[in-house]
């Protein structure tokens, strides 16, 4: 087995501590129910895995808490900080704390990463950071990820490959350093080398700011890097097993059928 970027199970960055709570959520898409009910909490200092087969409704939920307009909320509540945020527009939970990284990330042409992310530091914190200044952080959040300062000066996602997409998903991820992260199959497409690096980011960010992660992903691989506190399986809409690390490992040994 592969070893893990990060020490597991840390605790950081106590003194602020953030929780998404999700209560009994039902969803519904072009009106059908794709979520049936789904009820988890995630914490500052916590990392939590969703796993399950295609179609089993994961992306949709992620994107749902991050407040798509595409998806209908029928029932249930998503709560952060205690406060009520299922109606909530995206830029309001964005503003609050929450991030989500793409599965699929859109290609925005004429923007360069560098102006990208450089606007959203600044919308986040309502300050303006100088551009030498935002230079050297970038800089020094990119050497994270093994990433060309040359990059900087691309248009977002336009031409990148897969690995390139999710490295600059993760990219944001480190200059923008959320309160709750919510990473949508960040493994698809990766190679070995790419998974690694990517994994090591996100460990260095929850590391520094001891921010809480839920993770979809349908293979057990990606949880050799980043070490789940729970992991939840997911089938139909609803999640029908939850168990520690020690779950991945048996779903990828033999598959997703026993647990339906």
């Amino acid at each position: 087995m592969a070893k893990s970027t990060g020490k597991k199970n840390n605790v950081k960055n106590t003194k602020n501590i953030h929780e998404l709570q999700v209560k009994d959520l039902h969803i519904t898409v072009d009106g059908k129910e794709i979520v049936k009910g789904v009820s988890l909490n995630v914490k500052s200092n916590e990392i939590i895995a969703i796993m399950g087969p295609n179609g089993s409704g994961k992306s949709t939920l992620v994107n749902t808490l991050m407040g798509h307009p595409k998806y209908e909320i029928t029932k249930g509540k998503i709560m952060f900080d205690n406060k009520d945020i299922t109606d909530a527009p995206a830029d309001e939970r964005a503003k609050a704390g929450l991030f989500l990284s793409f599965q699929y990330p859109s290609e925005v042409s004429g923007v360069t990463i560098a102006n990208f992310l450089r606007t959203a530091l600044n919308e986040l914190t309502g300050k303006k950071i100088s551009v030498p200044e935002f230079m050297t952080l970038l800089k020094d959040k990119m050497k994270i990820l093994n990433m060309d300062s040359a990059f900087t000066k691309r248009y977002l996602n336009e031409g990148f490959s897969g690995g390139e997409k999710k490295r600059n998903e993760i990219l944001q991820l480190a200059v923008l350093e959320p309160q709750i992260a919510l990473l949508d199959e960040t493994d698809s497409g990766l190679d070995v080398d790419a998974l690694r690096i990517v994994a090591q980011g996100v460990n260095s960010v929850a590391a520094k700011t001891g921010m809480g992660v839920l993770l979809v992903t349908h293979y057990q691989r990606l949880l050799n890097y980043i070490k789940p506190h729970k992991v939840h399986i997911m089938v139909d809409g609803k999640i029908v097993k939850s168990g520690d690390a020690a779950l991945a490992l048996k779903v990828e040994e033999k598959g997703y059928d026993w647990v339906k």
